[in-house]
């Protein structure tokens, strides 16, 4: 399994495909996903900030997957944040979001932070259930409840 920065113009349909149905398994529709333009420059934007955070997961020759992670201010200090875990159908609960885990901890922790946060729908018990299996606790409901906030912490 190989982790490639994003390079727009190169990933264009694939990071598109992949954040749309990231949105369909998270919301059930893409009425959330905005305008493709809007995603891809704020894409652009981070993997220019984080090019090691912004990755396409490659296996085989194919892309499986896209991990989205970035170091942001929270409450007054820095903390990790994952935007996006994604896997292809196929790859669902075969233990290879495992692998993606593992290296946004990497990430993290070669960029000094060791409390983490992601988003997730409450509805989409497969993630929910993983990422409490990776450690993470709720935190609380966000967005009127659209999401829930979720908190791991890292050992330094």
């Amino acid at each position: 399994m190989n982790f490639e920065t994003i390079d727009i113009k190169r990933h264009r349909e694939t990071v598109i495909a992949f954040r749309r149905d990231s949105f369909i398994v998270s919301f059930g529709d893409t009425s959330g996903f905005g305008k493709v333009e809007d995603y891809l420059h704020w894409l652009e934007e981070k993997v220019q900030m984080f090019p090691r955070g912004f990755v396409l997961v490659k296996e085989g020759g194919k892309y499986i997957g896209q991990l989205e992670c970035s170091i942001r201010p929270f409450d007054g200090r820095e903390i990790g944040y994952v935007h996006l875990y994604y896997l292809i159908p196929e790859c669902r609960g075969k233990g290879i979001g495992k692998a993606l885990h593992d290296y946004a901890m990497h990430f993290f922790i070669t960029n000094d932070v060791y409390e983490y946060h992601l988003r997730v729908s409450p509805t989409n018990g497969p993630a929910l259930k993983f990422y409490t299996k990776m450690g993470l606790t709720p935190i609380g409901p966000e967005l009127d409840g659209k999401v829930l906030r979720m908190k791991g912490i890292l050992k330094g």
